[in-house]
């Protein structure tokens, strides 16, 4: 029995479609340790939760977007010493979203939000790289970043309270309490440069942290964990109406 309730979901339609999709949104996520009491899908389930709530808000306003499959697999070149952080290299990305943007414009997608849920990930110049070989619109968007963080008293950086409330909000199931959870404290870089934040290089994860976690999750709650995942999901469908109504020839202003 066919049940497209959810008909911006494209795991859930049935063939053939009944609408013609100008936005696809593809969540992107990957498989990590999330400190003792977050597991290793955090990144994928919030950016999937989100991702279909935004297009569901998007549908409702009358933009038609399809979410694909969330991709579970993220870059932890940093992570390999910790057991069972599975690691999708940047190359490999690349040629991904190559291979699916291929797929989508034939079938009348112009714009592809790659909606980004792993600090890890970093896509701009995969997409600078491949958006002149293909006409479909990319754009990236980091879906943590789409709403105000000051509804957490320390947002923190990775399994920290952001993540740990949203968790609770849309997968309490799988959080475990927050008394089983380490403190998420970091050990950051000796280097001036790396500390100021104005030199970069990637962290070597076991180093950085005891308890796979930098932030302290223990101020989290479901309620704060809904109020930033609604805005964010409110702002991303923002983003997809406008993409809707648009095309990728006419997204820019007229000269003044």
């Amino acid at each position: 029995m066919s049940n497209d309730s959810r008909p911006y979901v494209l795991s859930e339609i049935c063939w053939p479609p009944a609408e013609l999709y100008p936005v696809a949104v593809l969540p992107w996520g990957a498989t990590e340790a999330h400190n003792r009491h977050l597991p290793y899908g955090t990144d994928t389930i919030m950016v999937e939760r989100v991702a279909h709530e935004a297009a569901r808000i998007a549908w409702d306003r009358g933009a038609r977007p399809i979410v694909l499959p969330a991709i579970p697999l993220g870059v932890q070149t940093g992570q390999a010493d910790i057991p069972l952080c599975l690691n999708m290299n940047p190359s490999t990305q690349a040629s991904l979203l190559a291979d699916l943007a291929a797929s989508l414009e034939p079938h009348g997608v112009r714009s592809l939000v790659v909606l980004n849920g792993h600090g890890g990930n970093e896509f701009r110049s995969i997409v600078r790289e491949l958006q002149p070989r293909t006409g479909v619109f990319l754009c990236v968007a980091n879906w943590w970043k789409a709403a105000d963080h000051r509804v957490f008293a320390e947002p923190g950086d990775h399994a920290g309270e952001l993540e740990t409330s949203v968790m609770m909000h849309v997968a309490p199931e799988l959080v475990r309490t927050l008394e089983s959870a380490g403190r998420g404290a970091e050990r950051r870089m000796k280097p001036r440069a790396f500390r100021d934040g104005w030199a970069w290089a990637p962290r070597r994860w076991s180093s950085a942290t005891a308890d796979t976690g930098i932030g302290d999750p223990r101020a989290s709650t479901a309620e704060n964990g809904r109020a930033f995942f609604d805005e964010a999901a409110r702002s991303i469908a923002g983003l997809i109406v406008d993409l809707a109504n648009t095309t990728p020839e006419s997204l820019y202003e007229e000269s003044p």
